[in-house]
C-alpha cells in the first residue's frame, strides 16, 4: 500500500510574516532531517526553514525556540542557514533550548532567554533500534559522533564571550549540563527577559540523563493546570458546580 504524507509545515511556516519588515519563525518541536520525520506540526527540518527564509529575504527575523533538539546534522544545517541570513536576527528562548536547539539559539545577532528558561548542552548520541552491529560498525559510529561533537564545539567556541572558557564548556558538554538563563549568560552573549518560561513539548527530552527537577516541576505545573481546566469544563458541561 502506498503511503502519502502531506508536508503540512509549509502552511505552518508561511503565515509567520507579521509585518512588512519582520518575519517570525518558531522552533517549538523536534529538529528532524526531512518532512518525512516531521510527525508533529511543530517539528522543523532544513528544507522547511530554507523555504521560509527564501520568502522573507528583505525582513528582519524573530526566532522563538522551545525545543528539546533532535538531529545534529539538521540542526547544524539550520544554524548555518540562519547565520547566513542577511536580516537582523533576534532569538528568544521561550522555554528550552536543549541539545542541538542550543546551537540553533546561538545563530541570532541577539539572544534573549526568558526568566526560568533553560539551555542544555551535551555529547551527541545515537539511538539504535532493532539493529545488530559489529565492532567495526560501532567504532565507525563512535568516530562519527566524535566528529559531530567537534563541529558543535566549533560553534560554541565562536559564540563564547570568553574564549578561555572553552575547556570548561567542553567539560560541561561531556557531562550533560543544564543551565538556567542566568548561568547561560555567563558563557554566551545572552540577555535575560523577565517573562515566564513556556513548558516544552518534545519527544526527545525523555532520552536525556539529567533533566533537572525545576524543569519537571514546570511541566507538572502546566499539566496540573490543564487537568484542572479540563475537569472544570467537563463538570460545567454536566451542569455541576466546580470548586478549586
Amino acid at each position: 500500500m502506498e503511503m502519502n504524507k502531506v508536508d503540512n509545515l509549509k502552511d505552518f511556516l508561511s503565515v509567520k510574516n507579521i509585518t512588512n519588515n519582520k518575519a517570525v519563525l518558531y522552533f517549538y518541536g523536534d529538529i528532524v532531517s526531512s518532512w518525512w520525520g516531521a510527525w508533529d506540526d511543530t517539528d522543523q527540518y532544513p528544507e522547511s526553514v530554507k523555504n521560509f527564509l527564501n520568502g522573507c529575504e528583505d525582513k528582519d527575523l524573530e526566532i522563538h525556540i522551545n525545543s528539546g533538539g533532535g538531529s545534529v546534522f539538521a540542526g547544524i544545517t539550520i544554524y548555518n542557514m540562519l547565520k547566513n541570513f542577511k536580516g537582523h536576527k533576534t532569538v528568544y528562548v521561550d522555554g528550552l533550548a536543549a541539545s542541538i536547539a542550543s546551537v540553533i539559539a546561538l545563530a541570532g545577532d541577539e539572544v534573549v532567554m526568558r526568566t526560568g528558561s533553560s539551555m542544555m548542552i551535551h555529547k551527541p548520541s545515537v539511538y539504535i533500534y532493532n539493529q545488530s552491529l559489529n565492532a567495526d560498525e560501532l567504532k565507525g559510529m563512535s568516530e562519527t559522533l566524535d566528529k559531530l561533537q567537534e563541529c558543535i564545539m566549533q560553534i560554541y567556541r565562536e559564540n563564547l564571550k570568553d574564549k578561555s572558557k572553552l575547556e570548561e564548556i567542553e567539560t560541561m558538554v561531556n557531562a550533560e549540563t543544564w543551565m538556567t538563563s542566568e548561568e547561560a549568560m555567563d558563557y554566551f552573549d545572552i540577555k535575560v527577559e523577565d517573562m515566564e518560561a513556556v513548558a516544552c513539548k518534545s519527544d526527545v527530552i525523555g532520552n536525556f540523563i539529567k533533566k533537572p527537577k525545576y524543569l519537571e516541576d514546570m511541566e507538572n505545573k502546566k499539566a496540573n493546570e490543564l487537568n484542572k481546566a479540563t475537569a472544570k469544563l467537563n463538570l460545567l458541561k454536566l451542569g455541576g458546580k466546580y470548586e478549586s
